[in-house]
């Protein structure tokens, strides 16, 4: 798996659906186990809720799924919202769905719809990002040299993750693998040579989603 989407961090919202609540919690969770730990916050911060229900895909390229109904109707609850997850095509998330019991019984299709809404719209607030192997490196140029290379990054997709100015300046960037070489091919012609570049570590990095 070179490339996957998934959402950053955690979100949450709200809805009233005919007077009983509905709490959306989402998740970047890396693994079954990060799933789970997730789901034991989010019951242990509503310890009266008449249900929490779930579904993840944990893994990167969708063999981990689980769901549950927690006691709702079989089928109009946990398998919904996978439905959700797995429509949006979202790897390494979790989504809770609470649900506070308002008097009012939705039925099987009010269930499924409310359920469904809720983590539609647990998802499209979360914010996304598309998962890529980066190659983290580190570029030293002279104090000289520092405008110009800030005016590069900007133009480029490489994502500066933290910068020091000792002897010279210092940049750790991630750079999408598949880009690198031409990365840094331009950075050296755009500096006239005055750049080094330490190619580092490669792993999955969360690089902003280009909009289309």
């Amino acid at each position: 798996m070179a490339y996957y989407q998934s959402v950053v961090g955690t979100y949450s919202c709200e809805r009233i659906v005919e007077k009983s609540r509905f709490l959306t919690y989402v998740s970047h969770t890396e693994g079954e186990d990060a799933a789970r730990a997730f789901l034991s916050e989010v019951r242990a911060s509503h310890p009266l809720a008449t249900h929490v229900c779930f579904a993840y895909i944990s893994d990167k390229i969708g063999n981990e799924q689980r769901f549950s109904d927690d006691g709702e109707p079989q089928g109009t609850a946990g398998m919904p919202i996978l439905n959700v997850l797995k429509a949006q095509k979202l790897f390494e998330t979790t989504v809770a769905v609470v649900r506070y019991f308002g008097g009012i019984k939705l039925g099987a299709g009010g269930l499924t719809r409310a359920y469904s809404s809720a983590a539609a719209e647990g998802l499209d607030g979360a914010q996304k990002r598309g998962y890529e192997t980066c190659v983290e490196a580190k570029i030293r140029v002279d104090y000289a040299q520092i405008d110009a290379i800030l005016r590069f990054f900007a133009g480029e997709s490489a994502q500066v993750l933290s910068q020091e100015y000792g002897e010279k300046a210092e940049y750790t960037v991630a750079v999408k693998e598949v880009e690198f070489d031409l990365f840094s091919g331009n950075l050296v012609n755009y500096l006239n040579g005055k750049v080094s570049i330490e190619e580092g570590e490669k792993y999955f990095y969360p690089f902003p989603v280009e909009r289309k």
